[in-house]
């Protein structure tokens, strides 16, 4: 096989995009347009991928990190002139260069495998990825010959009404024996009412010096997709998620209403969960088998074990381990550990906290900063208080403690194992075992208060 190389190109402003964002850093699904092009042309086995940079280039850069070289083009004068810019490093390569944009996330490495492969077949000095577009308004025509050779590309404001009604689109993704390419952009002129160098120049150059020229067309249209505006961004994002929700069904996850399951790039999913309507699951999400994810939770970097079910709620940077429950409309924080069997019930917090094997959190809650043991009960209400104003406290509570409703635990406590807190205590200092914590007023009842009020008081109160 042929020595292979990639050029990504990522220097554009996209202005159409109408952000503060370049365009190529804009996600769909979890990752960057640019990322998404990465991790696909990586998987062709390239000897070397260099992303050509201009517009917020430190950005791109931080963002791909060092998967990648970069060349970087100052002045934006055209794909031609982008690509040129990359000859110090490619130009005396023997081999063959993939061409690819940055803004192009739903091409797939099994139709660059393909291009490749084709073209090597067809022994061209070029070969373009086409397709077949319902409406090719906007694309550049590919004109075949009587034997279905490729004669040139003519942009759509160049196509004459025969040319116009074309289906065959350019994609914009080419691959080119390295050497004559590179002698073909040292010929290509700026000619043009914009001013700049095209990469579709190339073709007709190469084809004048005698190398053949070929065209691969893909079967699904939508995989080319573009995105210059925030209309193609929305498309293209629905195509990937669809892309994303198909693998899952078909890999053994049940989703109740797939059009409104919002799953991100490297999300995983153990089979026979079920996840309901309008469901989001973004980061490094994992979540084992045998689930269910209730309507509209919100699962943010997650990690989910078997068995766990979550209702209406939203976890972040968490952990529910095996058998536990969560909701309706609770929320996990980061570094909230749930332990197995754990139950969490509604309007519940926990933050930065440890919750042991079986204990029960029934309602309108907050556990932050704190370390809980096993078959702990938390009543109603309960608050630990972990901040003075500076500084976050540690709590600690052991197995089988019993922590009455409305009570508030005031850090740094240590409440040991088989200790109860009286409900309505506003606890401050350390709890030993088997003892019962009360810090409350006493209750004082006044005999016939009523009477002995004011005839005109007693009357308005009343």
């Amino acid at each position: 096989m042929e020595p292979r190389y990639v050029v990504i190109l990522a220097a554009g402003m996209g202005t159409r995009m109408k952000s503060d964002v370049h365009k190529v850093l804009h996600k769909i699904c979890g990752r960057t347009m640019v990322e998404h092009v990465l991790t696909q042309v990586s998987q062709v086995q390239p000897k070397k991928i260099i992303t050509v940079v201009g517009h917020d280039a430190q950005a791109v850069k931080d963002t791909l990190g060092d998967r990648t070289e970069y060349v970087d083009q100052p002045e934006q004068l055209g794909t031609g002139h982008a690509v040129l810019q990359t000859a110090p490093v490619l130009a005396d390569k023997h081999g063959v260069t993939l061409v690819v944009s940055g803004d192009t996330p739903l091409l797939t490495a099994a139709t660059f495998n393909k291009l490749l492969q084709y073209h090597t077949e067809k022994g061209a000095k070029a070969t373009i990825l086409t397709a077949t577009a319902p409406d090719p308004t906007g694309y550049g025509r590919i004109i075949r010959n009587d034997l279905g050779i490729v004669e040139r590309i003519v942009e759509q404001k160049d196509t004459n009404h025969e040319e116009a009604a074309i289906q065959e689109i350019n994609t914009g993704v080419y691959c080119f024996d390295n050497q004559a390419l590179f002698e073909a952009l040292r010929q290509v002129k700026n000619n043009n009412a914009q001013g700049e160098y095209y990469l579709t120049d190339v073709i007709s150059i190469i084809r004048q010096a005698g190398g053949i020229i070929a065209a691969y067309r893909m079967k699904d249209f939508e995989e080319s997709m573009g995105v210059n505006d925030r209309v193609a961004l929305a498309n293209a994002t629905k195509v990937m998620q669809h892309r994303i929700n198909t693998e899952f069904m078909m890999a053994g996850v049940s989703m109740i209403d797939p059009d409104t399951t919002y799953i991100d790039v490297g999300a995983k999913i153990g089979q026979d969960t079920i996840i309901e309507p309008g469901v989001q699951i973004q980061g490094n999400t994992t979540i084992g088998s045998h689930c269910v994810v209730g309507a509209h939770s919100l699962l943010i970097d997650a990690t989910i074990e078997d068995n766990v079910k979550i209702t209406s709620s939203t976890i972040e940077h968490a952990i529910m381990r095996k058998g536990s429950d969560i909701g309706p409309h609770s929320h996990l924080r980061p570094q909230a550990d749930i332990g197995e069997d754990v139950h969490i019930g509604n309007f519940c917090e926990v933050k930065n906290a440890t919750l042991g094997a079986r204990t029960k959190m029934g309602h309108l809650s907050y556990v932050g900063d704190a370390t809980l043991g096993t078959d702990i009960n938390i009543g109603c209400g309960v608050v630990f208080v972990n901040y003075d104003g500076v500084k976050k406290w540690h709590s600690k509570v052991g197995d089988k403690a019993f922590i009455g409703s409305n009570s508030n635990v005031v850090a740094p406590v240590d409440i040991a194992d088989h200790s109860f807190i009286a409900a309505g205590s506003t606890i401050t200092k350390d709890l030993p075992y088997h003892a019962m914590g009360i810090a409350r007023a006493r209750q004082v009842n006044k005999d016939n208060y009523w009477d002995k009020l004011p005839l005109s008081q007693s009357d308005e109160w009343k």
